[in-house]
């Protein structure tokens, strides 16, 4: 039956299971009693819902609580056992995956080291290397938790650069920074992977997976809008305009902040990621006498240009050349996040990734201050800036959310037993009249 919004009876009983399931999962173990006004569902409507999602064994009794003058409230939560979700993070170093219940703890995690040695940073990135970690990984995790590839609510990947989607390959990726032009990745692990036809694939920008997860359960809860970044070998950056919702990923990267400035690694001239990402920062720390140690990979030879900055033993000078190095850095991030301050006026901006937390916990306080300096006065008042909180692992678990996302928005059922729609009226009236 269709209302008059044209909401069917099948919507309003998907919106009220989304409801119930959300408030038990952010905020549970509740109370039936309490779900009424979490969720703004009338006490008949809690009940039913509850009762479907017991029988489906997606809620589970946890105990209960004291109420005023009556009987003990039976207290409800999420049954973590209902389902699982893989989360991927195709990162500069390696590719971690890792397996993960309905409540996000870890089952089993493996991880696959890329070669950062390649004599041109594009080899680290070959497309079959890259889909073989993956399907070695999946099979790996599932078979360390003794976890049915059947339990999987889907896997969720996160990858550098553009994501574009075509009916015949689905995700497709265009990383012009690692050298995919046009990758159908989901295609090609559909093929590589052995998982059922009907487990879902998710896969999107790691920055928009690192904003999922900070404002899920990291530093972003409780804002109505932020702006999350993620700072590794290059830089991005997540617009997030719904706590729940997905948010946004933008180039943040290959913004122009000097015309005819350093070649940046995705071709363009001038591009923040020409200076801020720790590829960048380290080149330019050679550029200029500074001595990373020999054969240390990027994350290493990052703590030892901080550490030559900020020496930790007593009297010891720190290295002018890093020193300077990083506050030229900390002027070309506060003009970015000036720019993100203008653009999206955000209520938050957070700092993620390996090297954003490496360089946070050293300079984030300079970087504010050159970004109130460039930015409007009015939004950049109102703007928090700090650090992420789920460490150098969010990617991965924003990328398991993806799929997690998707199977709440559907009242908790699988995409493959989502009973068909009714079609609008008009759908059968302009094929009738095509027919003619």
């Amino acid at each position: 039956m269709t209302m008059r919004n044209g909401r069917t009876v099948r919507d309003l009983r998907r919106e009220n299971r989304t409801a119930v399931l959300q408030r038990l999962y952010f905020d549970g173990p509740l109370s039936r009693f309490s779900l009424g006004p979490a969720t703004g569902l009338s006490s008949g409507s809690v009940s039913n819902v509850v009762a479907e999602l017991v029988a489906e064994g997606l809620v589970e009794e946890a105990g209960s609580v004291d109420s005023a003058g009556g009987r003990p409230r039976t207290l409800l939560r999420i049954t973590p056992g209902s389902g699982c979700m893989i989360g991927v993070d195709v990162g500069e170093t390696r590719v971690r995956i890792e397996l993960f219940d309905l409540t996000l703890t870890e089952l089993a995690r493996t991880e696959r080291p890329l070669a950062v040695d390649s004599p041109h940073p594009h080899d680290r990135y070959e497309v079959e290397v890259v889909v073989g970690h993956v399907r070695e990984g999946i099979a790996e995790v599932l078979r360390t938790a003794d976890v049915s590839a059947e339990r999987l609510l889907g896997v969720g990947v996160g990858v550098p650069g553009i994501v574009a989607r075509t009916a015949e390959d689905g995700a497709v990726v265009h990383g012009q920074t690692i050298g995919w032009d046009g990758v159908p990745l989901e295609r090609l692990l559909r093929e590589s992977v052995e998982l059922p036809a009907a487990v879902p694939y998710w896969i999107d920008n790691g920055a928009k997976t690192l904003g999922q997860a900070e404002m899920w359960f990291g530093s972003g809860r409780g804002a109505l809008s932020a702006v999350v970044v993620l700072f590794g070998s290059g830089v991005g950056a997540c617009v997030v305009t719904d706590p729940l919702g997905p948010g946004r990923a933008i180039e943040w990267g290959h913004l122009t902040v000097r015309v005819r400035g350093r070649r940046c690694r995705c071709g363009a001239q001038g591009c923040l990621e020409a200076y801020a990402g720790a590829e960048a920062l380290l080149e330019r720390w050679r550029e200029a006498g500074g001595r990373p140690p020999a054969g240390a990979d990027e994350e290493t030879a990052l703590t030892s240009m901080l550490a030559a900055a900020y020496p930790a033993a007593p009297g010891t000078d720190p290295d002018a050349t890093a020193v300077a190095v990083l506050e030229e850095t900390a002027e070309y991030l506060g003009a970015g996040f000036a720019d993100l301050i203008n653009l999206f006026q955000p209520e938050r901006i957070l700092v993620g990734g390996w090297a954003g937390l490496q360089l946070g916990a050293r300079f984030l306080e300079t970087v504010k201050g050159y970004a109130k300096e460039y930015a409007l006065t009015y939004p950049a008042a109102r703007v928090a800036i700090g650090m992420g909180s789920l460490g150098p692992d969010a990617v991965t678990v924003g990328a398991a959310i993806l799929p997690l996302a998707d199977f709440f928005a559907r009242g908790g059922r699988r995409a493959e037993t989502d009973p068909p729609g009714e079609q609008p009226a008009w759908t059968s009236t302009l094929r009738d009249r095509a027919a003619h």
